[in-house]
């Protein structure tokens, strides 16, 4: 469809619902009401492309006017300039959305290859990560900290809670490379570790239901680290999907009830993620082109201290900023991967 008829229909849907939230009982005014918001700042940007081009015909029909020639030059040089980044605008916010975008995420990270370096680096990817969220004003709690003697993480993860969230966390599951001298190197040879990252769309309750004799609930005695909680009581909780397979274990809390809670929060989320990537592979040919393929096992990002820079293998960014980034200034990284993302699929639809 032709991007004039394109707007033409936005304009009319949203007409439509503002005549039907008029008679709308209270039953349809929630549903109305959400696509007409969703739907206002479309509306808001085509009412001002469409004045953009009205100001453009009045100035091409002023040159023909001594006096107005050099006003109306210049009326036209600026619109010209305008025109093509706000039509690239409303061509992103016309393209369908990933269900998902909206949602809180779920987080894990877990070290892979590295023995103790790898730990370490996980703790401090999960810590970047916190403060990203934070200063994105977002809400990071975290669900489990499993901490191995030297102060890294055998497992992290955490739900993050704020606007759009997934869609800007989305692009960050895959496998995270650090190259850099570890502490207890006295040779001061360069060791290379990673670390692997999930990033799960929150699922709710009407998203998927689990029933009760489709699960397995195993309460066990805490382990790690130290704490007042391990090996005092059977506060830990795993759960074991039966259909699918899925397990989830979940420790952090001294309340079993508040443990339950978190696992159940955790398996729907790996559930619903399971069942997103099903629908995915199906369309797996169409997507080869775009920035990553979500698979657990591709390497995505090399982190390489002696060198001070971060590369992201998937779209060729290097920054030479590793110390502000592992703060968790990670906007440049994020940006750069959903600018990419969108440019693919403004490419797919022509």
């Amino acid at each position: 469809m032709s991007l004039p008829a394109s707007l033409d229909r936005v304009m009319i849907r949203a007409a439509e619902l503002r005549a039907q939230l008029e008679t709308a009982d209270g039953a349809q005014v929630g549903t109305l009401s959400k696509e007409l918001s969703t739907l206002e700042p479309l509306v808001e940007k085509v009412t001002e492309y469409r004045a953009l081009e009205t100001a453009m015909a009045e100035a091409e029909a002023m040159l023909s006017d001594p006096e107005m020639k050099d006003l109306a030059e210049a009326e036209l040089h600026e619109t010209k300039h305008k025109l093509p980044r706000m039509e690239r605008e409303i061509r992103l916010m016309l393209l369908p959305r990933d269900a998902a975008d909206e949602r809180n995420a779920i987080l894990e990270i877990r070290p892979a290859a590295g023995g103790d370096e790898a730990g370490l680096f996980a703790g401090e990817l999960f810590a970047a990560y916190q403060k990203y969220a934070e200063s994105r004003g977002w809400r990071f709690t975290v669900l489990e900290y499993d901490e191995n003697e030297l102060g890294g993480v055998k497992n992290a993860s955490a739900e993050i809670e704020g606007k759009d969230v997934f869609a800007r966390f989305k692009f960050e599951s895959g496998v995270h490379r650090v190259q850099r001298v570890p502490a207890t190197e006295t040779q001061g040879r360069i060791h290379t570790s990673t670390v692997t990252v999930a990033v799960l769309a929150e699922a709710e309750e009407v998203d998927l239901k689990i029933e009760d004799k489709d699960l397995r609930i195993d309460t066990y005695r805490a382990q790690g680290a130290g704490g007042q909680h391990v090996n005092k009581t059977d506060s830990a909780v795993r759960i074991t999907h039966i259909p699918t397979g899925t397990v989830v274990a979940m420790q952090e809390e001294k309340s079993q009830h508040k443990n339950k809670a978190k696992a159940m929060k955790m398996l729907r989320a790996k559930i619903y993620d399971a069942q997103r990537s099903a629908l995915d592979s199906a369309r797996a040919a169409d997507r080869r082109g775009q920035v990553g393929t979500g698979d657990r096992s591709e390497r995505i990002r090399t982190y390489n201290f002696p060198q001070g820079r971060v590369t992201d293998h998937r779209i060729g960014l290097t920054l030479h900023k590793i110390d502000r980034v592992m703060m968790g200034e990670m906007d440049d990284i994020f940006d750069a991967l959903v600018s990419e993302d969108e440019a693919r699929r403004l490419a797919e639809e022509g």
